[in-house]
């Protein structure tokens, strides 16, 4: 098949979203199919719509292919754009942004549903985001779950050193994502403060909100956190692999997430994860068995599960175990392709048929 597939920005940037969009191309170009990747301007949301009148973004689109994948997160831009292009299209939707808790929520879920019935199909990531698109509309026969790979570092590691890293202190917590409100980094900054454990909290991620970011400081620097938190910015693979492995737990209750990749990948090292139940997470973390799941914005019910992972170190070992035997058992890069590639030969076929 020729295959088109359009991002915002570039297709190399790091978020688990575009990991996500860069191994379905390779898969698919593993398969024998041409992927062209049509890189679009970064936008602010209400700027991206003005790209609907936009000739020059309609002239990018006008290519030849047989289906085009498009990810969700440039829906501002082709929500009309959409009407015009003479291929069937299929969106890769991460998280539906009007998901997140915002206050112009309702206006985000008024233009994707509008986005989503410019679509023939849709790729989720998850069962919680299919069940969010098909609140808005698209029929589940249309869709398929695809979840994403947790598999950047797959380290060797085995029951016996994940018992032995249990029963160490102090208690190492790690956080992982973008400094933004939606990770809800400044709730677990409050659940540490809470907590009477001696807790290690190192953040990593780049900051994408300078506002936030000056917020959590400062209440680090409020709470006298300075000698157990530490917000380590942006780290390298290697660097990020070495800081899991030294950690005990992964702890990112985030405010929503579509999936949660990170969540995976901390499970490869053997982590339970302290996650929200605002997402995709559900998908993988089973509460008690490989991690300990939290509402969102509640600093006391995180407190509390950090608490209980270091009053019971047999317990966080076999959580950990049994969190690395799910990160063992789920679904691997090939089998997220095949699916994928699946759903796009049917949609090409169907309008075929339609024709």
């Amino acid at each position: 098949m020729n295959i088109g597939l359009t991002v915002y920005g570039s297709l190399e940037e790091r978020s688990g979203g575009f990991r996500y969009d860069r191994k379905l191309v390779e898969g698919l170009r593993r398969r024998g199919d041409t992927v062209d990747v049509i890189e679009l301007p970064w936008r602010e949301y209400t700027r991206g719509l003005l790209d609907n009148v936009s000739r020059r973004i309609r002239d990018r689109l006008a290519v030849d292919v047989d289906v085009m994948l498009q990810d969700e997160l440039a829906h501002p831009s082709l929500v009309y754009q959409n009407r015009r292009v003479p291929y069937p299209v299929v969106s890769i939707v991460h998280h539906l942004r009007a998901s997140e808790p915002h206050r112009l929520s309702r206006l985000y879920r008024a233009i994707e549903r509008r986005y989503l019935r410019t679509v023939d199909a849709v790729v989720c990531n998850s069962t919680v985001t299919q069940d969010a698109v098909a609140a808005l509309g698209v029929d589940r026969s249309a869709t398929v779950v695809a979840p994403p790979a947790g598999d950047r570092f797959d380290p060797a590691i085995d029951a016996q050193r994940i018992d032995d890293r249990a029963h160490s202190d102090p208690l190492q917590v790690v956080c992982v994502g973008n400094l933004e409100s939606r990770k809800g980094v400044d709730t677990l900054v409050e659940a540490v403060s809470m907590t009477e454990a001696d807790i290690e909290l190192t953040v990593v991620g780049r900051t994408v909100d300078e506002a936030y970011a000056a917020e959590v400081r400062e209440r680090i620097r409020d709470l006298s956190l300075g000698g157990c938190v530490e917000l380590a910015g942006e780290l390298t693979d290697d660097a990020l692999a070495e800081t899991l492995r030294a950690a005990h737990v992964l702890a990112v209750p985030s405010r929503y997430e579509g999936f949660g990749i990170v969540y995976l990948e901390g499970m490869s090292f053997g982590l339970p994860a302290i996650a929200s139940r605002a997402g995709g997470a559900t998908d993988i973390v089973s509460t008690g068995e490989t991690g300990l799941l939290v509402d969102p914005d509640t600093p006391l019910s995180v407190a509390r599960a950090l608490t209980t992972l270091d009053n019971d170190r047999d317990r966080l070992a076999e959580m950990g175990t049994a969190a690395r035997q799910r990160y063992d058992q789920h679904p691997s890069w090939a089998t997220t392709t095949d699916r994928v590639r699946q759903l796009l030969h049917e949609t090409v076929s169907s309008q075929e048929v339609a024709v």
